[in-house]
């Protein structure tokens, strides 16, 4: 998937309000969050984008990699170095995420170099963009990006929130399981 197959402006990198492209981009994300939540990993994908081209993936892994840091910002930032060699990324790297990010991960959004951060759902309980604090504007960073929120945000919401569904519903057969074993 590149830029000009979704009408991106000429350079890849969009630094509007609006892109074409950003739809496209996040389906992506979804796509590879939907691959996490089958392997029982709480469904939330990211994407990075170079030039309009997707260069690295990341779904929240903790579970299978037993790393406490291995969301899906993480995975898709560490693909995204490894590509170009280097423990920060180009200018125009922009990053597609169905969930907005915690703490830890727009701390490695920052630290990485991130131009642009997209992201679909607002996160009440941990979200650091919007919905606890808004740490990505801060005056002492000495990198700074742009937002955009809501993309795909009710796709991204239903893919949660079928997860979780889905979860206490196992649950809660496993303890009728019990009851009736006793």
């Amino acid at each position: 998937m590149n830029a000009s197959e979704h009408n991106c402006c000429e350079t890849g990198f969009c630094d509007s309000d609006f892109c074409d492209s950003d739809d496209a981009f996040m389906q992506a994300a979804l796509d590879i969050a939907a691959e996490g939540g089958q392997q029982g990993e709480v469904p939330v994908g990211a994407v990075i984008v170079h030039q309009g081209t997707i260069i690295a993936k990341g779904y929240n892994q903790p579970i299978l990699s037993h790393d406490a840091t291995a969301h899906a910002e993480i995975v898709a930032i560490r693909r995204a170095c490894q590509y170009f060699d280097n423990y920060r990324l180009p200018a125009d790297c922009e990053l597609f995420v169905t969930l907005e990010p915690c703490t830890m991960c727009l701390g490695a959004i920052i630290h990485a170099r991130v131009s642009r951060l997209v992201f679909a759902a607002t996160e009440p309980k941990a979200g650091m963009i919007v919905s606890q604090q808004d740490f990505s504007q801060v005056a002492f960073y000495n990198h700074f990006l742009t937002v955009k929120q809501g993309v795909m945000a009710e796709q991204s919401r239903a893919l949660l929130q079928d997860f979780f569904r889905h979860r206490r519903e196992q649950k809660k057969q496993m303890r009728e399981q019990l009851r009736a074993n006793q």
